[in-house]
């Protein structure tokens, strides 16, 4: 893969043929990660006990997290490009597998445990290279634009994957439903071949030949020793316990305590997801946040507050505004926080830095769901919500107190 030089003119990050083409793979991978995790959901319900399908749908959360910061190892060795081709390609090969198999027969839970494990372990290599490779395909200049824009791609994903899955299942069952999420994977491919790579500093250098281990405890240590990136991960672990648990788990059970039922938990959701859709347009139109750590300490405070806010008001319209001003707060700071992660990490660390971040993120922090839950049932919403938001918003306030954090700023364009 030969690198090509970067020109001195450089379009608007939503005008850049190489950044449209990222974004074109990202959401029809993501599309396609929803409907697969929803067909795999009905395949399981279908060929086993509600225990059964639960353990099997929890087999690829509990492979992401163990093989998550090897993930990190895998894309700063090989390349983040490389990684991302290479996933969606067995992600492709097997969903399109199972969806024949389950055409032309009716496989055990087996079968569909084994997707599972593979699936988590592709995710575990997928997520910190999808995370290191914007900064191969935009200036530094771009990159809050490039996160937010990220962002939209997301909720469009979400907005398009549940309906799409359901109506393959609802036309050819699970396998009708597994073919269209392979579809999809396969149609990242392309785009991920076209694109073109800029050079970073650390391209064309010679690498010493270490072993794996060595490789993540030099990531880990260069992580700690970081002015800006050790703090911020302590931020994104503390914001992320805070924040996952309530949305996750609280407001099916704030919701059924208020009486507002399912419908209650949708408008709520589609608040929050019209709020951080909000906040990946405006940073995808602006492009530039002044004061990046500063405002992104704020954000995570003040979000922290509406978290909490949530469990006091009464009526459903309150919560929805409420929920409104969760999503635009949460956007704004997740995006940031992607932001500076990779424009301050050195070009040749950024995989491992990801994967520690995803870990806490998608490993760590849902493992707050049962005792959310838990604590729910035995003292209500309120105290829950509130000792929640007081975790999430000491991430805010220590990264208001670490200097070097505060004082972080993206690059102008």
């Amino acid at each position: 893969m030969t690198a090509t030089p970067t020109t001195t003119v450089e379009r608007p990050a939503h005008r850049d043929r190489d950044i449209l083409r990222w974004l074109g793979a990202y959401t029809a991978s993501t599309t396609g990660d929803m409907v697969y995790h929803l067909a795999l959901s009905w395949a399981a319900v279908q060929n086993g006990t509600p225990a059964q399908a639960g353990l099997v749908l929890s087999l690829s959360a509990v492979m992401r997290a163990l093989l998550m910061l090897g993930g990190g190892v895998v894309a700063d060795r090989f390349g983040p490009r490389r990684i991302v081709i290479a996933s969606d390609a067995v992600r492709c090969v097997v969903v399109l597998g199972i969806a024949a198999v389950l055409a032309l027969a009716s496989p055990g839970l087996w079968v569909l445990a084994a997707v599972a494990l593979v699936f988590g372990a592709v995710d575990a290599l997928f997520m910190p290279a999808v995370g290191a490779l914007p900064p191969r395909i935009a200036a530094p200049r771009q990159l809050a634009g490039v996160q937010g824009m990220r962002g939209l791609a997301y909720r469009i994903s979400v907005l398009l994957g549940a309906p799409l899955g359901g109506l393959a299942v609802a036309l050819g069952g699970p396998a009708a439903a597994f073919g269209a999420a392979g579809l999809l994977f396969a149609l990242s491919l392309p785009l991920l071949l076209a694109l073109r790579l800029s050079p970073l500093p650390t391209d064309g250098t010679a690498r010493e030949r270490t072993t794996a281990l060595r490789d993540l405890t030099d990531g880990l240590r260069y992580l700690r020793r970081h002015r800006v990136l050790g703090p911020l991960v302590v931020v994104i672990a503390l914001s992320d316990l805070g924040f996952v648990g309530p949305l996750n788990v609280g407001l099916a059970l704030l919701s059924d305590a208020r009486g507002w039922g399912a419908a209650g938990i949708g408008w709520i959701l589609a608040g929050f997801g019209t709020g951080a859709g909000a906040a990946s347009l405006l940073l995808t139109v602006r492009g530039h946040v002044p004061g990046a750590g500063r405002v992104l300490s704020w954000t995570i405070a003040l979000g922290a507050v509406s978290i909490g806010a949530l469990a006091y008001v009464p009526r459903l319209p309150v919560a929805v505004t409420v929920s409104v001003t969760v999503g635009l707060l949460a956007g704004l700071s997740g995006a940031l926080c992607g932001a500076l992660t990779q424009t301050e990490c050195d070009p040749a660390y950024l995989g491992r830095v990801t994967s520690v971040t995803t870990f806490f993120s998608l490993g760590v922090a849902p493992l707050s769901f049962p005792l959310v839950g838990a604590a729910v049932g035995a003292w209500g919403p309120a105290p829950v919500f509130t000792a929640c938001a007081a975790v999430c918003a000491l991430g805010g306030v220590y990264g208001l107190s670490v200097k070097a954090l505060r004082r972080a700023e993206l690059p102008r364009g």
